[in-house]
């Protein structure tokens, strides 16, 4: 079964059609970006444009930067707070004609990894973080997803780690690979000594940069990059339709 997996973040959202039997996409991505923040309602008109960009007439599952559940946003820190108590499937359905359910961003990517990439085959408890303009986390247990787990608002001096740790603070403070990198550090040594994790998977878009800066990090548990790299999160949500 092949269906649209679509990826919003906080610059833009991104997707193409996937085969869930396989992971793989079997189109180019295509890309919309987003440099204002949207209303839901022109959020809805964005993910209506990029299914019409691929004629597409089948399921959709979209991967959202906040707390999902049953289709219905409950957090949204990155993007417009009018997202909040909104049913985005039915939302995004109305506006494509099509059935949409929607996974938090985070757990899509890490759906993904577990399922077809970095994780696959391995037991006892991973960690997923995406670096992007925020932070999201996925965690598993043998395999099975603690969904919206949100472990990018760990308090930091009383503010959100994101604030300190993602990939938006390291361009807006003019970082380094390597400064960032220790700030990271910092960071998943306090997810470390919490909930000891065998393995910490990154994604992100900032992954495919991971040889400018794993080598920096200070950690105990092995990281490596998201086999999928930025597309973790379109397979993820594409995976995570209910059938």
């Amino acid at each position: 079964m092949n269906i649209l997996g679509i990826d919003i973040g906080g610059s833009a959202l991104k997707g193409a059609p996937v085969n869930i039997k396989t992971g793989q996409l079997l189109a180019e991505r295509h890309r919309i970006s987003t440099p204002d923040v949207l209303t839901p309602k022109a959020m809805a008109a964005a993910v209506n444009k990029l299914a019409r960009h691929f004629k597409w007439k089948g399921p959709i599952g979209v991967g959202f930067p906040g707390v999902i559940h049953d289709n219905v946003i409950l957090t949204s820190a990155n993007l417009h707070k009018d997202f909040i108590g909104c049913d985005a499937g039915k939302l995004f359905g109305k506006a494509t004609g099509l059935p949409v359910s929607l996974v938090n961003d985070a757990d899509a990517a890490g759906v993904a990894e577990v399922k077809f990439g970095a994780g696959k085959g391995i037991g006892g408890t991973i960690l997923l973080l995406t670096f992007g303009t925020g932070v999201g986390s996925a965690l598993f247990v043998d395999g099975r997803l603690y969904p919206n787990s949100e472990f990018g608002h760990l308090q930091i001096k009383h503010k959100s780690a994101e604030h300190f740790v993602s990939a938006a603070a390291k361009e807006r403070d003019e970082l380094s690979y390597k400064k960032w990198a220790h700030k990271v550090s910092d960071y998943l040594n306090q997810l470390e000594n919490v909930l000891w994790p065998k393995l910490i998977i990154v994604g992100g878009g900032i992954s495919a940069d991971h040889d400018k800066w794993f080598k920096y990090l200070k950690v105990r548990t092995p990281v490596v990059a998201a086999s999928f790299l930025n597309e973790a999160g379109i397979v993820g949500a594409a995976l995570a339709v209910k059938k």
